[in-house]
């Protein structure tokens, strides 16, 4: 099997050849605390070549909807490492997330978020806070599948998969055993979405088995959450899905002290970005008052990426320093804990004066300790047999009565497929539904094989051939019915691959 290796603390590169990077000053604040932290990586001896690009507000307004130049490609696929100020995307129709999509089409999947208390010099009440957040980056809602089906409903397709569920996972576990985590926490919401948050679950647990030197818990993420915001020292390294793994980085960061201290790094198979999880903030551009920390937390982690983790530490203690001694920018500034309020190239330059010094207090960084390499095998897709059982067909309808339609749509007489149910919003509403459950023009419509024994709490379906499914849509079109989307129904090597109605 072949294994992709991602760099933790050595790269094949020749010492004295500096590990040119794609560097992106970004809007907003973007180049002001860009500038102030290449300033600090060259005075610490960072071996980098930074390549500048475009890419961000000014690409989208010249008319490229996508916000990156052609340029800007071609030197991330040669230097395969970016490192991005935050940049701003315009308000309007036709403008994409430029941040998903670089996630997405350069394969980064793994975002990764450590989160430390910096108490008491960043105000917090979680002294002991020591977490780190690794979110899949690529699939889940925000694949941005979304339609408008009838008058009243809207979807959105929540996309799981099982190479993207055990790259993540795999991903989390690998991450700990370099670092030297104890314990990796899966948050999911699988007593509801069994099929896609359970592919998860079940990924984790049959990786933990790998691991046995880690712990490892699974957690619902509602009470995750509550719990990660109530006491987040009981917690370790986190992983989790895109839209939940996004929300609880913030709230992770927030209780840390702040959202603007926190980098982040974005992983992939083959290329890497480095980035500050907050915005352009274009309401203090051009005062020079921002604060850099945030990227330079993400330049930290890149660091030990190319393979310079004795440097990655030294710029980390060098900032550790800098906010002990009390030198601190307007967002953390407080009367009576800092010693005084820096603009964005003073505080530059306050760690460039501590660079080779250690805090006192505050944890010191030891990314250099890190042992071996994150590795990741390649996916191997096992075969499973695939039976077609049936077929749900949605139905825009402007009835009210769920009956009328049950019986319209039973008098079919569709060769050899039989009208099993009727759901509304999810909620079973024919046949034997309730009366007092709301229901919008948007019907879902399940059809079987007639030979399909569905009584019981194991119900077994029959194989159907895709024409009979054919033959029933142009039988629903002969007949007036709005057919708006259909979603066949497989089997899995004998598995349900398709979820009940609620109430079915």
């Amino acid at each position: 099997m072949n294994t992709k290796v991602f760099p933790v603390t050595k790269r094949n590169l020749a010492t004295n050849t500096p590990v040119k990077i794609a560097v992106a000053m970004g809007d907003g604040i973007g180049p002001e605390i860009m500038k102030a932290t290449l300033k600090v990586l060259t005075a610490a001896g960072a071996n980098i070549e930074p390549e500048f690009i475009e890419l961000g507000e000014k690409v989208y307004l010249s008319g490229n909807t996508s916000g990156i130049s052609e340029h800007a490609w071609n030197a991330i696929n040669s230097n395969k490492i970016i490192f991005k100020a935050p940049i701003t995307t315009p308000q309007g129709k036709g403008y994409k997330s430029l941040n998903v999509t670089l996630r997405k089409s350069l394969g980064l999947f793994a975002n990764v978020r450590p989160v430390n208390a910096l108490h008491p010099y960043v105000p917090t009440n979680f002294p002991n806070m020591d977490v780190v957040i690794i979110r899949e980056n690529e699939e889940d809602l925000y694949a941005g599948i979304e339609h408008r089906q009838t008058q009243d409903v809207y979807q959105c397709l929540k996309l799981i998969t099982r190479p993207g569920c055990e790259r993540i996972v795999r991903y989390a576990f690998e991450y700990a055993k370099v670092y030297g985590r104890k314990k990796v926490t899966c948050m999911v919401k699988d007593n509801i979405m069994k099929i896609t948050d359970g592919l998860f679950h079940k990924v984790f647990d049959e990786i933990a088995l790998e691991y046995p030197e880690i712990k490892s818990k699974t957690q619902i993420i509602d009470i995750g959450s509550a719990r990660l915001a109530a006491k987040p020292e009981n917690y370790d390294v986190i992983v989790t899905a895109n839209l939940y793994g996004d929300i609880i980085s913030d709230i992770a960061a927030e209780i840390g002290g702040s959202v603007g201290m926190c980098g982040s790094a974005n992983i992939g198979k083959n290329v890497a970005m480095f980035e500050a999880i907050h915005g352009s903030a274009p309401d203090i551009s051009g005062q020079g008052i921002a604060n850099p920390s945030g990227l330079m937390n993400a330049a930290v982690a890149m660091l030990a990426h190319i393979g310079q983790p004795e440097i990655a530490d030294k710029v980390k203690n060098a900032w550790l320093v800098t906010l002990e001694q009390g030198y601190h920018t307007a967002d953390i500034y407080k009367e009576g804990v800092s010693l005084k309020k820096t603009n964005t190239q003073e505080f530059a330059e306050k760690v460039i004066e501590n660079l080779g010094k250690n805090p006192d207090n505050l944890t010191i960084s030891s990314l250099s300790k890190g042992k071996g390499t994150i590795q990741i095998p390649d996916y191997n897709r096992k075969e499973q047999k695939k039976d077609l059982v049936g077929v749900d067909v949605f139905i825009d309808w402007q009835g009210e009565n769920p009956n009328e339609l049950g019986d319209l749509l039973t008098e079919l007489g569709s060769y050899r497929l039989k009208l099993k149910m009727i759901t509304n919003r999810g909620v079973k509403v024919y046949p034997k539904g309730l009366k007092e459950t709301y229901c919008t023009d948007h019907w879902r419509c399940r059809f079987v094989g007639v030979d399909s024994k569905i009584n019981g709490a194991q119900p077994k379906y029959a194989e159907i051939e895709f024409e009979q499914v054919v033959a029933l849509l142009s039988k629903l079109n002969n007949q007036g019915f709005d057919v708006i989307k259909t979603e066949n129904l497989y089997e899995f090597d004998g598995q349900r691959g398709f979820s009940l109605g609620q109430g079915e």
